[in-house]
């Protein structure tokens, strides 16, 4: 047995990204039609909620009534009457 034989040959191929391009911007977002800005003004006022804003009063409705830990995932033991 010669030394070619028992020694495998390993090849590696490494990755060289290529140079990036400029990539274009994206064209500037339309602003909102004057009747929009003024009831989306108009709604702030009043204390409403605002599409695309923060609410917490929705962040309190929608979380989870049950308090991490207030309810085990064990089952009950054999003949503890529950």
């Amino acid at each position: 047995m010669t030394l070619a034989q028992s020694v495998p040959v390993v090849t590696r191929r490494v990755f060289v990204p290529a140079p990036a391009e400029s990539v274009p911007l994206p064209p500037p977002q339309p602003q909102d039609p004057p009747i929009y800005r003024a009831l989306m003004r108009a709604w702030a006022d009043r204390g409403r909620t605002l599409p695309g804003r923060h609410d917490p009063e929705w962040v309190r409705l929608a979380a989870p009534q049950v308090r991490p830990g207030q309810f085990s995932g064990s089952p009950d033991p054999r003949g503890d009457g529950r």
